[in-house]
């Protein structure tokens, strides 16, 4: 492993959370899935277009998780690790500007741009989350990814507040309807998630590889092809990453489809909003609170307390009825969320051998992703086949309404689940065996 670096690349670093919650809050979490289902898909039936967004989100997130392995292990080598965040990121920037232009009822077009901007998004976070390691020490790992989560919570939700003022008086900044403030709100997510980029391009450092990228993409692919012929040496890996893909996979489901959740249930998107406003402001200081409480409690004991809070959230949400209720809901989220995900990362950094944390990363983030595929699609198909089996032969606008809400409730369910399984799992990772594993497969680190 390398040296950890100096105050001032910690905080360039943590600073690229902050850069992109912009786009996790202002454009997954809350304007695109409301703008999608009252403008790009007008007209449509709540599941069908709860099922269009969940399929969109799954389409993108299997993209990034076939190319996510290769793609670290070539930064490892190459020691390109800040170009390949610096070519996502750009794809990601892009695509979120692009969005201002797609015009009304045109689902398919919002579709496409927005699975890019999160191909862009997850693909950046592979290499992002693999320089963790060259930046904090081990024995500030949890502190330091907690900060990250932190930052980020604080920077998104201080975008975010700024955008839903937008929003709300308009014509206050010249615009004309809250519509074109939306739009406008996707080109601020994008000046914002490149603009703070710029700090960690500038301030974290990254050992230079001898040799032209040729040689790096070539000795990428046969590190990759060794890690696969290795992996039962590295049982503990295995073990956590298959307990993570469950209980992530219940996490963004959360996150990408909480959103669609409320509309679906009759919530105004003001209602929405605020929610989304609590979990930001109460994320920041909880995530710096888990990642001190790690340092007493240890971070597997963390990941757990948040894994029972969620399953809490999940069973509580199908019963909700008022905006109270999800309001409370959106608190509990905002309590754990961050933790779960600073904990997760900083954990499997103790665990992965060291001189190969973009290859790791990149298979963590690929079963992230792969549990992004599940959990949005999982929502939507069960609330389809719900209604179907449902319906009756003839529903009035009464049973439409009813048995949608039942069907949406119903989707919501299978999270739990997912949330328990993650959890029995991660009982059987052994840390002692994990790090010994890791030693005895770490790489020396690439020539100067």
């Amino acid at each position: 492993m390398t040296p950890p670096a100096s105050r001032k690349a910690i905080l360039g670093w943590a600073l690229y959370d902050w850069a992109n919650s912009a786009f996790a809050t202002t454009v997954m979490a809350g304007f695109f899935p409301i703008f999608f289902k009252e403008y790009w898909s007008r007209g449509a039936d709540v599941n069908t277009s709860t099922a269009l967004l969940g399929f969109g989100n799954s389409l993108a997130g299997l993209a990034v998780a076939l190319v996510a392995p290769a793609l670290g292990a070539i930064a490892d080598r190459g020691a390109a690790k800040k170009r390949f965040l610096t070519g996502f990121a750009g794809l990601g920037v892009a695509m979120t500007a692009a969005l201002a232009l797609v015009g009304q009822g045109a689902w398919t077009w919002a579709i496409g741009v927005y699975a890019l901007a999160i191909i862009g998004f997850a693909g950046a976070n592979v290499f992002y989350d693999a320089l963790l390691p060259s930046v904090a020490p081990e024995d500030r790992v949890d502190a330091v990814s907690a900060l990250g989560y932190a930052l980020g919570y604080l920077g998104g939700g201080l975008l975010f507040l700024g955008n839903v003022v937008l929003t709300l008086w308009p014509r206050a900044f010249g615009l004309a309807d809250a519509g074109q403030a939306v739009r406008v709100s996707f080109l601020t997510t994008a000046v914002w998630w490149g603009g703070f980029t710029l700090f960690l391009l500038r301030w974290v450092p990254e050992h230079r590889a001898a040799g032209r990228a040729r040689g790096a993409v070539a000795a990428g692919f046969r590190q990759l092809a060794a890690t696969f012929r290795r992996i039962r040496h590295l049982r503990m890996v295995f073990l956590f990453l298959l307990a993570y893909w469950f209980y992530i996979d219940g996490v963004d489901t959360v996150i990408l489809m909480a959103v669609d959740y409320g509309m679906s249930l009759g919530f105004k998107p003001t209602d929405l909003i605020v929610a989304l406003l609590l979990v930001q402001f109460v994320g920041f200081p909880a995530a710096l609170g888990f990642g001190a409480l790690a340092g007493r409690w240890g971070a597997r004991r963390c990941i757990y307390l948040a894994i029972g809070v969620y399953c809490a959230i999940a069973l509580g949400g199908i019963a909700m009825t008022t905006k109270y209720q999800f309001y409370a809901l959106a608190i509990a989220v905002g309590l754990v969320q961050g933790g779960i995900q600073s904990l997760s990362r900083s954990y499997y950094a103790r665990l992965i051998p060291a001189g190969q944390a973009g290859e790791y990363y990149g298979f963590y983030n690929m079963l992230g992703k792969f549990a992004a595929i599940v959990g949005p699609a999982l929502m939507g198909g069960v609330a389809l086949v719900t209604r179907h089996a449902l319906m009756p032969p003839h529903p009035s606008p009464a049973d439409l309404a009813a048995v949608g809400h039942l069907a949406t409730r119903c989707s919501l369910g299978s999270v739990a689940l997912l949330f328990v399984v993650g959890a029995v799992l991660l009982h059987f990772v052994d840390d002692a065996r994990g790090r010994a594993e890791a030693e005895e497969l770490s790489l020396p680190p690439p020539p100067q």
